[in-house]
């Protein structure tokens, strides 16, 4: 028998290992089907755009907004049928065409069980060369599909800024969502299409940030100063996240040109104390770097939350080292130290094999408009190869934010993608694009919080589900864990062939605790928080309990002498 051609044989190896990543995970470009037509215009060539996932009826699905800088943005209702709607015009978000947007994020600010929406604006559409040049835009949902102008009565018209990216987060444990919002100048007066190394210099242009205490659902107060925060930089807004696993909201704050101005922070919460604590030295989380966003997720499932940080040439892929140790910077080790300019990133179990696959999108810098595809990154084992070409996703539009979201209820999670005008000729079109995952189904389980002490959809809270030896968490999304954008806040779990779950633990940002036993695969849960006796935010409760159990006893004791 003659041998087989080493040529042959390679070939035929690289086939069937093509063959196997096409079963095992795909997606189909649904954006044209789907009615999704959307373009980011950027001024001078510049930041932008982002997305928010939610449900904006309360129907069921997941719409979403769009953030259109030069251009209109856009909200987007599901039909439920595979196709989207933008109701922009009658939806009283109208005001939005007056001003540059830029990013987007969602929380029930007043919790009356509707999701409101906080848009960042960098610019009116006059184009004033002053900045800061605009003020940022909130709006409350009116329950009707409609919403209403509340900026004023949020005093959010007070703080006139150039802001890029807002996350909500309960930091101070009462119930009620604050926010960060990132800020990229306090002034500058050349044209944004020269912001380059070259002419940052120095940190004299870069802004604080708006830590905004969210005052029981009535407006926000600016606390920036008072809980200890005194950072400036070039800011691509926060994310906040339970880092170390205390069961508060810590901070961790994307920023531009860390390495010619100010690096990434990282903000220990020291609830119940009204204060912040800078650790970022002491945990090498002090990147600096372009970080243009973090994604967070416990990739190895071994109970601590790691973050994949975007930036120019080479992302840091940070993983947690546990109470009393630093993050280390495992990019080369985990495969996914590919050259790129990265912007949005996003953990997601899209095979549903019980582990976190990493999606990327990737951008030039406009104008200058070099092609660059997106990554898809399989986690294996705990190690990534990317296989964006493989599984239909490696677009080569000029791309921004992007969001997970499971748009037709069927289980697993699709892709949408911000993808900027390009500002010079482009051999491509870049229009953001929507992907839906097609991959042959393993099992799953999605969570969908009910507060009633906590933000009513849970942002802030954890999910946590058992499987035997097997921990698997979800931190709710409220935004900020994108560039400039916000993931669904439903939390979902690839379950592989397993087809039932021990346990699901939710941990409240109020403090509560719920557990749910014996759940079978492949369905929606919503867990709804028990109602407490305490008033929101009251920790004092087990002293309380103490103090009455101690009063008890020594009645009982004196009586019984007597």
């Amino acid at each position: 028998m003659k041998p087989i051609p080493k040529l042959f044989l390679l070939l035929l190896i690289w086939l069937c290992h093509f063959s196997l990543v096409k079963a095992q995970t795909k997606f189909t470009e649904v954006t044209k089907a789907a009615k999704i037509k959307h373009q980011f215009g950027v001024f001078e060539g510049f930041l932008g755009g982002g997305i928010c996932v939610f449900d904006l009826n309360n129907d069921g699905f997941q719409d979403f907004y769009l953030t259109g800088g030069t251009k209109e943005d856009m909200l987007y209702l599901n039909n439920g049928n595979g196709t989207f709607k933008n109701i922009l015009e009658e939806s009283g978000l109208g005001i939005t065409k007056d001003f540059m947007t830029q990013g987007v994020a969602g929380a029930d600010v007043n919790k009356d069980g509707w999701v409101d929406l906080f848009i960042t604006t960098i610019n009116t559409t006059d184009t004033t060369k002053k900045i800061p040049r605009a003020k940022n835009l909130f709006f409350l949902n009116n329950g009707d599909g409609t919403f209403k102008d509340a900026t004023k009565a949020f005093r959010i018209d007070q703080m006139n800024s150039f802001s890029t990216g807002v996350s909500f987060g309960d930091f101070n444990g009462d119930g009620y969502p604050d926010a960060y919002v990132g800020n990229y100048f306090q002034d500058y007066e050349g044209e944004l299409n020269e912001i380059n190394d070259a002419t940052i210099v120095n940190a004299n242009n870069t802004a604080k940030g708006f830590l905004l205490l969210n005052v029981k659902g009535k407006y926000f107060k600016n606390v920036y100063k008072e809980y200890g925060l005194k950072h400036k930089g070039f800011g691509f807004g926060g994310l906040f996240t339970d880092y170390d696993n205390d069961g508060d909201q810590d901070l961790l704050v994307n920023h531009d040109f860390g390495y010619k101005a100010k690096p990434n922070y990282l903000l220990e919460n020291l609830y119940p104390e009204k204060k912040f604590k800078y650790v970022e030295k002491e945990k090498g989380m002090d990147l600096r770097i372009n970080a243009m966003a973090a994604a967070v997720g416990d990739y190895d499932n071994n109970g601590l939350l790691d973050y994949f940080v975007t930036n120019i040439r080479f992302n840091n892929f940070m993983v947690n080292g546990g109470a009393g140790k630093a993050f280390v910077n495992k990019t080369e080790e985990l495969g996914t130290k590919h050259f790129k300019i990265t912007w949005g990133a996003n953990f997601g179990d899209f095979d549903s094999d019980g582990d976190l696959d990493l999606f990327a999108a990737n951008g030039d810098l406009n104008p200058n408009c070099t092609p660059m595809n997106n990554f898809y990154f399989e986690n294996h084992e705990n190690k990534f190869t990317e296989l964006g070409s493989q599984v239909g996703v490696n677009d080569y539009g000029i791309s921004r934010g992007s969001v997970i979201f499971d748009m037709d209820n069927d289980g697993d999670l699709d892709l949408l993608i911000v993808n900027q005008e390009p500002v010079l000729a482009y051999p491509i079109p870049s229009q953001t694009i929507l992907y839906r995952n097609d991959t042959p189904q393993g099992n799953w389980l999605k969570v969908a919080l009910k507060g009633t002490d906590s933000e009513p959809h849970g942002i802030g809270s954890r999910v946590e589900v058992y499987i035997g030896n097997q921990k698997m968490i979800r931190e709710i999304d409220g935004g900020g864990s994108s560039h400039l954008s916000q993931n669904s806040t439903i939390a979902h779990f690839g379950l592989g062939e397993v087809s039932s779950i021990d346990s699901v633990v939710v941990n409240w940002t109020g403090g509560n605790r719920q557990v749910i036993f014996n759940q079978p695969a492949n369905q929606l849960i919503t867990v709804v928080e028990p109602e407490s006796n305490h008033e929101e935010g009251d920790v004092s409760l087990p002293f309380k309990v103490l103090g009455l159990l101690l009063l008890g006893s020594l009645f009982l004791y004196f009586w019984r002498k007597k």
